[in-house]
């Protein structure tokens, strides 16, 4: 098998916990003697710290990872996510959203049912239809939106789409069944699917490993990846960390975050192995 390019990328929200260590140890695994990268996904200003960025690297280190530098920051690529929206407004497939959220969450309550997409209740597609003089005028006089994609539109353009997991096999590309996503707003200049997508081929990642709660989301990026002429790599979505009630792991874990392992005597070895023989989740 040949060797691939990996990457961890975690959110510096918080402290890393074992469902991480699980997480790069399985891209490590999985880049078979290739290229493994560590990325600060940390687009979220107001959650994002510094201080946890440094623990991440304690940590990895600690765990006896070694990745190559320089480790890319999200929040140092801004200019690349925006050109990147740039280009599909250019294909007329993006449209400002002037709805609030309020707003979005009652037109959507409206309905009996609201199909769900990666990022919650599909948007119910309320500003697509406003036209170009009151979208013009709207904008000129300082109301705030969003930036969302016209997915009937792009799916048009884009044509049959798939993408092959490792774990699932190959897979058709639905992106339509999420809607018209955001791509990006005011209190963050690019959204999770632009950046990752853009990340992945500017450093040449061939397998993104992440976890199956990311699944969804990657019909989502392969449309955009077709958009925006962009290489597709291969995907493996792991099974995810659960505690001892079956839920998956999070930040709130304290009592398995690495930082606490350690500190309550466990050496390196034994959070690997901890790591791999975890429970997990369906």
């Amino acid at each position: 098998m040949a060797k691939e390019t990996t990457r961890f990328a975690p959110s510096p929200t918080g402290h890393l916990h074992l469902g991480h260590a699980y997480a790069a140890l399985f891209a490590v695994d999985a880049a078979d003697g290739g290229r493994f990268l560590v990325r600060i996904e940390d687009i979220d200003g107001t959650r994002c710290r510094p201080e946890y960025e440094t623990a991440i690297a304690e940590d990895l280190a600690w765990l006896g990872l070694a990745w190559e530098t320089p480790v890319r920051r999200q929040s140092e690529h801004m200019a690349a996510y925006r050109a990147a929206v740039d280009r599909l407004a250019a294909m007329n497939l993006v449209y400002p959203c002037f709805c609030t959220r309020t707003e979005i969450a009652a037109e959507i309550a409206r309905s009996a049912s609201a199909p769900q997409g990666p990022d919650g209740p599909r948007y119910p597609g309320t500003c697509r239809g406003l036209s170009r003089d009151e979208r013009d005028q709207r904008i000129a006089g300082g109301a705030n939106y969003a930036q969302r994609l016209d997915m009937a539109a792009a799916c048009a353009h884009a044509g049959p789409l798939a993408f092959h997991d490792r774990a699932r096999g190959e897979t058709i590309a639905d992106p339509a069944r999420f809607g018209d996503i955001v791509l990006a707003r005011k209190d963050a200049p690019a959204s999770y699917h632009i950046a990752v997508i853009v990340d992945d081929a500017a450093q040449g990642v061939t397998l993104v490993t992440r976890g199956a709660d990311l699944f969804e989301s990657t019909h989502i990026h392969r449309v955009l990846q077709a958009l925006l002429g962009l290489p597709t790599p291969d995907y493996h979505h792991h099974k995810l960390l659960a505690d001892d009630a079956g839920k998956r792991l999070a930040k709130r874990h304290d009592a398995l975050s690495l930082r606490t392992l350690r500190a309550q005597g466990h050496t390196a070895d034994q959070v690997r192995a901890m790591a791999r023989a975890a429970k997990m989740t369906e």
